[in-house]
């Protein structure tokens, strides 16, 4: 049987903007890197650990998971993957690194656990979870060095969030950066400079006008979007500015439109960058 460790790859597990669950074939975000037989996880949205299953990955071997923020489509599953992690075998620590509150989210689910969690050590001989949870939290700058990779945040501009970051892991001459959920915010071309991989959040401008119409909080909810995520055209500006050798577009906004076909989002990209440009889908293979 083929080591599911054994290939440098990322794989994107969720793809959808925004915490809503619609569909099964698009569930909000979380994203794996594999690399030197470990599994890193960045965000945790709702489904990651079916996704990881899915891939084929062992929820057991995730090495370390990575917060870009504190909105839930990023969150809603960071507890439940470090339990499913642990029911599926984990004997070794796992590893948190997230902004500000980091701490406080973990603590509580663990907290909210802990009936579970005692009684499966006690029935069932496992190791105290609680023991093998250990939460980093960070802010713009370097954020860990594992194994040779180090992993460095930029503080993007994600409204009113004010702790909301960028992520890139580097190793060598290899560069793998997320953008997290930014609008469009030039300094990231620099810190994507040469980037391998480069996976960016994406925005449809006239689709978001068509879907507002159909929610209650239509004004307050445009303004977010507006302020908060990056148009197809300056997401191309990014990655032509970051020299990124591969585009790979993923938390699409909106996330579940039916008009909005592959064509539509490359096409807009493609008007400002002439690179490779990959339009992301849950369980899709990055090769690197």
């Amino acid at each position: 049987m083929n080591d599911p460790l054994a290939t440098v790859r990322i794989i994107l597990l969720g793809t959808k903007g925004g915490p809503s669950v619609r569909a099964k074939t698009s569930l909000p975000s979380s994203n794996a890197l594999i690399r030197n037989g470990k599994l890193f996880v960045i965000d945790a949205g709702y489904g990651v650990s079916l996704r990881l299953v899915e891939a084929g990955l062992p929820l057991a071997a995730i090495e370390a998971i990575f917060i870009t923020h504190h909105h839930s489509d990023h969150t809603l599953e960071l507890g439940v993957l470090i339990h499913n992690s642990w029911v599926g075998g984990r004997k070794t620590p796992v590893h948190i690194y997230g902004p500000p509150e980091t701490k406080h989210l973990v603590k509580h689910f663990l907290e909210a656990y802990r009936f579970d969690i005692k009684t499966r050590i006690a029935d069932e001989g496992r190791p105290d979870l609680r023991q093998l949870v250990f939460v980093h939290e960070f802010s713009h700058g370097d954020v860990a060095a594992i194994d040779g990779m180090r992993v460095s945040a930029l503080r993007n501009v994600h409204p009113p969030i004010q702790d909301s970051f960028s992520l890139k892991f580097a190793s060598g001459d290899r560069k793998f950066v997320f953008s997290g959920d930014t609008t469009f915010h030039p300094p990231l071309a620099e810190f994507a400079q040469d980037a391998d991989v480069l996976v960016h959040e994406v925005m449809c401008g006239k689709a978001i006008e068509s879907m507002i119409a159909r929610y209650p909080n239509a004004d307050r909810l445009l303004e977010h979007l507006k302020a908060s995520h990056t148009l197809m055209g300056d997401v191309g500006r990014i990655a032509t500015q970051a020299r990124a050798r591969k585009l790979v577009l993923n938390h699409f906004v909106p996330g579940d439109d039916p008009f909005l076909t592959e064509r539509h989002w490359r096409e807009g990209v493609a008007q400002e960058f002439g690179g490779e440009v990959i339009v992301g889908k849950d369980l899709m293979e990055i090769e690197v």
